[in-house]
This record gives C-alpha cells, sequence and structure tokens, in this order.
C-alpha cells in the first residue's frame, strides 16, 4: 500500500505539471539549528521565500523525515522516529482552488475516499486578516456539506504564527473519519480524535511586517504534507501503523529470529521498538551524509537507536552476538532501494554501523547486565542499591534510565538517592553558589538541579532563536526529576517547532561550552546584551551567566561547570497555562 500511495501521489501530481523533486538528505541545509529534516518543506524554504527553483514553479516528492521529540513514546501503535512525508508546491504559481480541487480529487478518484469520510478545517479570520472563505467555498463547491466545515483559530490554521515577521497565511486540514464500527456524524467536532488529520494545505498569501500589519506577498505560495504511515494505516482500514505492509514484512523477520509473536502483549512493546529502530538506523546510516555513531548531534541520535534497539533485541531473548541485524537491514533495502537510490549504494556501510555499534554495546550489556544480576542475587528489600546504580552508570557507561528499566523489568526499585548522592559526591566541589539560596525557581541544589537549571538558559535562548526575540520568562520551577519553564506566545507550537529547540539545545550541550561568570553592575549587565527576568527586583550589583556566545543571563546560581554534563535534553510536554503564556517541560539525563 505505501508503495503504490507513493507512486500513485507523485504520478497524479506529474499530470497536474509538477516536476518531481528527489528526496533530500536527512540533515537540513537550510536550517543549522536543526540536527534532522523534520518535514518535507524543510529543503525547500528558500524558494518558498522567493529563490527561482531550476525545476520550476511546480514540485512535488517524498521526503525523508526525522522527528525525535516521541523517541520515549516509540513501541505504542502510531509513533515513529523515521517517516516519509509527501508534498507538493506550488511557488507563486496556482493557489487555493486549484490545490484544493487537486487535494480532494487525489483523495476521492485515486484513493477512493468516501467523501462521507471527510470533513475539513479552514481559517476563520480575526481582526488582523478576514476568514477565509475562499477555502470554505471551494470545498462547498466540491460536495463537502457545510456541516463538515469548521472555521478554527489562527492556533490551528495558520502557518507559521500571527506574531511572526515574513511569508505566512491561512492553511486548511483534511480530516479522515477513523472509526471503522461507526459512520461519521454529519457535522464535524474538532475535539473527536476520531477525526484524524491526513492532509494540510498550507497557503502563504501575506506577509506581517514589523508594525504588525499584514500585506498581500507578490509570490502567493502553496505549502502541503501528508504522511505516509499514517495515511497508509487508515486506508488498511487498522488502528495500529505496525500492522500495515510498510511493516508486516519487518515484524515478520523479528518474529521468525526472535521466535516471538507480535500479537503477544508481553513481546509487542518490543517488537515495533526493533521495528521502528531498524528502518530508521538503515535511513540514517545509509544517507550519503555519512553519519557514524558517536556522543554528539546527529551521531548520537543514530548510537542511540542502535543500543536501544540492541537493548529489546536482548528482551527479545535475541544472542546480540549474531548478526541478526543483516536479514532485517535486507527488508529494509528492499523496500526502500526504488526510492533512494543510496539505501541500496550504502547497504554494506550499514551492517558495518550497526554491528560495530552493536558490538561495542554488547560488552557493555553483558557486563551490566551481569552486575545487576550479580546485585540482585544479594538483595534482601526489593531495592537496587545506588552505589550499583552508580558503578553501573560511571564503570560500564549504563544510563541511570536504563538501570531503572532492566531492574523494573525484575520488579526490582532503584534507589535513586542513593545514586544521586554518589554522583553528588563526584562532582565538582567548586560549583558556585551551589550550596546557597538563589533565585530561579529551583526547589533545592543539588547536580541535578544544576544541570536543569542550566538548560533553562539553553531553552529560553533556543526559543528566542526559534520564535522570536521577543520570547521571554514569565515564570520557572526546577525540581530533581525535570525543569518547567513558562513564557509569553500566542499559540501552541507545531511539532516541528518543538523539534527545533529541542535539537538546538542539544548542539549547544554537544559542544561542550564552558559555563563562565561574572560580577556586574546591572546597567552595565543590561548593555551587555544580558537578560533578566522581566519585573525581577536585582541589586546594583548582579552575576552574570555566559554560555558560549549562546546564552547571557542574569542569575543567581548555580549551574554545571560545562554544557556537556547536561547530556541529553529532552521536551516532554508543551501547553497553554493561561492567555499568551505556553509551558514547557523538560527533562536532562546522562550519556
Amino acid at each position: 500500500m505505501n508503495h503504490n500511495l507513493k507512486d500513485s501521489y507523485i504520478s497524479f501530481f506529474i499530470e497536474k505539471g509538477h516536476a518531481k523533486l528527489d528526496s533530500a538528505s536527512v540533515i537540513p541545509v537550510n536550517d543549522p539549528t536543526c540536527l534532522f529534516n523534520t518535514a518535507g518543506m524543510q529543503p525547500i524554504v528558500p524558494f518558498l521565500l522567493g529563490e527561482p527553483h531550476h525545476l520550476g514553479k511546480r514540485l512535488v516528492n517524498f521526503q525523508k523525515c526525522f522527528r525525535l521529540t516521541d523517541l520515549d513514546s516509540v513501541g505504542d501503535k502510531t509513533h515513529h522516529t523515521f517517516f516519509e512525508m509527501l508534498g507538493n508546491w506550488s511557488l507563486g504559481d496556482y493557489f487555493k482552488k486549484e490545490s484544493i480541487t487537486w487535494s480532494y480529487e487525489f483523495l476521492t478518484e485515486k484513493l477512493m475516499i468516501p467523501i462521507e469520510k471527510l470533513a475539513v478545517t479552514v481559517f476563520e479570520g480575526n481582526e488582523f486578516v478576514e476568514r477565509d472563505e475562499e477555502s470554505a467555498q471551494t470545498w462547498l463547491s466540491l460536495g463537502i456539506p457545510k456541516e463538515r466545515i469548521s472555521y478554527l483559530p489562527a492556533e490551528d490554521n495558520w502557518w507559521p504564527s500571527l506574531d511572526q515577521t515574513g511569508p505566512c497565511g491561512p492553511d486548511t486540514e483534511i480530516f479522515y473519519w477513523s472509526d471503522t464500527e461507526n459512520p461519521a456524524p454529519p457535522k464535524h467536532d474538532p475535539t473527536d480524535n476520531r477525526w484524524v488529520e491526513i492532509w494540510n494545505n498550507v497557503f502563504m498569501q501575506y506577509k506581517r511586517l514589523e508594525n504588525g500589519e499584514f500585506v498581500p506577498l507578490s509570490q502567493k505560495n502553496v505549502d502541503t504534507g501528508m504522511g505516509v504511515e499514517r495515511v497508509t494505516a487508515l486506508l488498511a482500514g487498522v488502528d495500529d501503523n505496525y500492522k500495515t505492509d510498510i511493516w508486516l514484512p519487518i515484524i515478520k523477520k523479528i518474529e521468525d529470529i526472535s521466535k516471538k509473536i507480535y500479537d503477544d502483549e508481553n513481546y509487542t512493546k518490543s517488537i515495533r521498538i526493533v521495528a521502528d529502530h531498524m528502518r530508521a538506523i538503515v535511513m540514517i546510516a545509509s544517507d550519503d551524509a555519512g553519519i557514524r555513531p558517536s556522543n554528539t548531534d546527529r551521531g548520537y541520535i543514530l548510537r542511540r537507536l542502535i543500543r536501544r534497539m540492541v537493548r529489546y533485541m536482548n528482551q527479545l531473548g535475541v544472542d546480540i552476538s549474531t548478526d541478526f541485524e543483516t536479514p532485517i537491514v535486507d527488508i529494509i533495502v528492499r523496500q526502500f532501494s526504488s526510492f533512494y537510490e543510496e539505501v541500496h549504494r550504502n547497504k554494506e556501510q550499514v551492517l558495518v554501523v550497526i554491528k560495530e555499534e552493536k558490538d561495542k554495546f554488547a560488552k557493555t550489556l553483558e557486563k551490566g547486565l551481569g552486575e545487576i544480576k550479580k546485585a540482585l542475587s544479594k538483595l534482601e528489600n526489593g531495592i537496587l542499591p545506588g552505589d550499583v546504580a552508580f558503578k553501573l552508570y560511571d564503570t560500564y557507561g549504563f544510563p541511570i534510565e536504563l538501570t531503572e528499566e532492566v531492574a523494573n523489568e525484575k520488579n526490582i526499585s532503584v534507589d535513586l538517592d542513593g545514586f544521586r548522592e554518589k554522583v553528588k559526591e563526584h562532582q565538582d566541589k567548586s560549583r558556585v553558589g551551589a550550596d546557597k539560596k538563589f533565585k530561579g525557581g529551583l526547589a533545592e541544589s543539588n547536580p541535578q538541579t544544576a544541570r536543569l537549571h542550566t538548560a533553562t538558559h539553553l531553552l529560553q535562548a533556543a526559543l528566542k532563536k526559534i520564535l522570536g526575540n521577543d520570547i521571554s520568562q514569565k515564570g520557572s520551577n526546577i525540581t530533581i526529576d525535570r525543569l518547567r519553564f513558562d513564557f509569553n506566545f500566542p499559540r501552541k507550537l507545531t511539532s516541528e517547532e518543538i523539534q527545533q529547540v529541542e535539537d538546538l539545545v542539544n548542539v549547544i550541550v554537544q559542544q561542550d561550552l564552558i559555563i563562565t561568570h561574572e560580577t556586574m553592575n546591572i546597567e552595565n549587565a543590561y548593555r551587555s546584551g544580558a537578560i533578566g527576568v522581566f519585573g525581577e527586583s536585582y541589586g546594583e550589583n548582579v552575576l552574570v551567566y555566559n554560555i558560549g556566545d549562546f546564552s547571557k543571563e542574569i542569575c543567581g546560581g548555580p549551574h554545571a561547570n560545562s554544557t556537556r554534563e547536561l547530556g541529553v535534553f529532552k521536551i516532554l510536554k508543551e501547553e497553554s497555562i493561561s492567555s499568551g503564556v505556553r509551558r514547557i517541560k523538560a527533562v536532562t539525563h546522562s550519556i
């Protein structure tokens, strides 16, 4: 189904005068703040902004994409790390009527989706920009009932946001009724999760000026996107993405190797994670960018995926010293070779990358699991001692999260307080202000909260770079487990924006920047570019913390000594807490 979907999509839009654009590398060329391309439009941003494209004004493609925001969610029915995005673009050529008409035609005539299963949303308008009646009237003319057309605010149907300067505009989103047991209701309810978004058509028709005025663009663009995995599952009538022909050959091979059954709920999650990660590993390692496992940036992501895959293969009872990966890689390469030539050409380098990293981790995994087994045999109270957890971390490179995961599977808890105490003993005793009272919303002072506090500096700086310099802190709170950061912004962040912020923080973390501070007069601090908390009462002299050239803040401490100490930064949640104020919850964990 997925091969037919991609072929049908490309053929359809070629018939409409589009030129096929090859998928770009997994590495963004036009966005140094992002580790991987997270959407189909990312590689063509310069052309959406007016640069002429050598293939013309109508483009279509499928793009290799990665989103790591939901890595910890992989293992359920719908989340993936690697996915493919279908897209077609008009660079100053056709606009709303043609885009909407062709989307409708493709869905109903090529994919044979009954109109009864479709609903749409359009921009409701506000005091700055009028209601998008053109899109609504086009949908009505195609036969979509008015009850199935929902007018929603800019938070839902505007790209990128109303307060960002530059090209922008309304979008119309297409929804599919996913419930296979009950017919779609006559009226579209945007809050009913059974309506699943399958396609988004963005109409870039305005430019927002610095003074807040919206003026028509001389070049109006169309930017669309549709996810292959989601649409394939919907068309197949299943609520589990892994039960489509995208995944079934991979899963069947994992079943053959492990002698475990996917439908046995004891093994379903592990098989999904292995299948997802193997596919992502092949696509990253086969890219001509030459990404290799390392402790920084993209290499760290590749290393993390391989090690997590190995861990779950081991959990399935597979001897990880064998070449179990080879037949799985063979299947994935066959699936993608006709679409991405580099996957076939670089197959051997994929196998080498996996084997080398697998063998390295196998030794760590074997020794670490041996230590846990030895410790478990001596337990009297069902708790793994903190010093054992620290030895696994310090000697064998076991992240505390992995130790917890292994122990919990055996119904053993971990003495996290004891572990943290051991970490604290080995920390640099010279950290400034670690034993003093300080500002910044920390509940307590220890090495972990110092790392999280440092992460809030990086997070605020990243938000300013991604969302605009008007971002400012509205509150924060840090515990031993997570950071919470509140900031001004008028809408929810898109998944792409969340990923860009997270990736940018991790790029800075891996640069191992030394964190310095100096005492300055408050006026000189502000003149030097330091930022503070609005409304905060500071004394005449303040501490200013610098993280390279990336962040400069007035703060009372404590902080890590260098960004590398933070390990990996992960955004857990982004939500609204009041009108115009958003909240991010995030964590850091050791590599």
